[in-house]
């Protein structure tokens, strides 16, 4: 329809092959700032650091769209067998990012094409570190992005969705994510002599047993959430008392006072548990991602443009996942609605999902993800009743 399927294409192998990590972007940065000049749109990396924001129609400042796509890898070595695997060892697109800029940068190009007859401005939001343990999200709603936002899109591919179908999860979608790191300070002695010391490792077991029963026994079993440790490392040898351990961890919830009571028990948890032996505990944690709500008007809006892209025999309708997104981020803000757009292809093989070695999408789908933010922009550039949005939204009701 809009987009230029080759040159999306095209451009999702070139950073394919360079994946970067967090916000060390150098690469991928170039490419997305080379596309931008060529397509002379003008842009600023004041927001954030690693960031790129272009601009369509830098002076309609009426009314503002914005469009993100992330642009960070994983630290994961590439298994495919491809002409484009990655050149740099032990780092992939293992999540689509890869697809996610070159598909923005189509709809840019798209975009860029019928500007003068475009009724509103348009935010190219190209972010750094999704994956990182810092937000590069939060990053650029410190920078003051989100007060030149009205709305904001953004879209992932998606291999549990048949490739050129696209969907949308209404209302709560994905869970909040905070991690947390703990660390027990004790005492060495040498192992024939434990009582001579404070055995660092032993309190991190009994606070990771009390966590598991306190996860278990302490919450409403109707609750959704996930709180998992993922490392517990402690001691430096097999005959001496550990006189430090940690652990690090992590909570997905979809209730923000589920989250807090988890976070607050742990450190009690942690607490009690060194100070019956005399150790100490650290507890230091961060709340990564808020819960990502897709307005439901907005939600709906975003599907009748799919609709003209793909048919409405195409759209499907996504459930909640415990998985989150920093795309939150923005939404706390501003309205907005995250967009997943199907890649799965089983005769191609495209069916391993994100985070795995042997990654892979189908790309006879990237102009879909291109074409559906571009119809969105020309259903909606003359403005979006705010109060249909406000009315729309669950969570504001709630709060009255």
């Amino acid at each position: 329809m809009y987009a230029n399927k080759d040159y999306i294409v095209n451009l999702r192998r070139e950073i394919h092959q360079y994946p970067e990590i967090g916000f060390d972007l150098e690469k991928t940065i170039a490419v997305v700032e080379r596309e931008l000049n060529a397509l002379d749109i003008p842009f600023t990396n004041k927001y954030g650091e690693s960031s790129v924001v272009g601009f369509i129609n830098p002076n309609k400042k009426h009314f503002t769209i914005g469009i993100r796509a992330d642009m960070d890898a994983l630290a994961i070595e590439e298994k495919n067998d491809i002409f484009y695997k990655s050149k740099i060892e032990g780092q992939m697109h293992a999540c689509g990012h890869d697809a996610h800029t070159a598909m923005l940068l189509g709809t840019a190009k798209a975009l860029k094409s019928m500007e003068k007859d475009l009724d509103c401005r348009v935010a190219l939001i190209f972010q750094p570190s999704e994956e990182g343990v810092r937000s590069g999200a939060q990053e650029l709603v410190n920078g003051g992005l989100m007060d030149e936002i009205d709305v904001i899109i953004g879209l992932h591919v998606e291999n549990w969705l048949r490739s050129g179908c696209v969907g949308v999860c209404s209302g709560r979608s994905m869970a909040s994510s905070r991690n947390f790191r703990i660390d027990f300070y004790g005492a060495t002695a040498h192992a024939t002599l434990p009582h001579t010391g404070v055995d660092a490792l032993a309190v991190a077991i009994r606070t990771y047993n009390n966590i598991q029963y306190m996860t278990s026994r302490e919450i409403n079993p109707f609750s959704k959430f996930v709180c998992s440790i993922g490392k517990l490392q402690g001691g430096t040898t097999q005959n001496v008392i550990a006189d430090h351990a940690f652990m690090l961890g992590t909570i997905r919830t979809f209730d923000m006072e589920v989250d807090s009571y988890i976070t607050k028990r742990i450190e009690e948890i942690a607490r009690n548990s060194a100070d019956e032996i005399g150790a100490k505990a650290v507890f230091d944690t961060s709340l990564q991602a808020h819960v990502l709500y897709n307005n439901p008007y907005l939600s709906t809006l975003a599907l009748n443009s799919a609709k003209k892209v793909v048919g409405e025999e195409n759209i499907a309708k996504m459930p909640e996942k415990l998985s989150s997104e920093d795309f939150a981020q923005y939404l706390v803000k501003k309205p907005g609605v995250y967009i997943r757009l199907g890649t799965r292809n089983e005769e191609m093989g495209c069916v391993t999902l994100p985070h795995n070695n042997d990654f892979m999408i189908d790309e006879n789908a990237l102009p879909i993800g291109s074409d559906t933010c571009v119809q969105f922009v020309l259903d909606y550039m003359k403005g979006i009743d705010t109060q249909k949005i406000y009315n729309s939204d669950e969570r504001e009701k709630n709060n009255d």
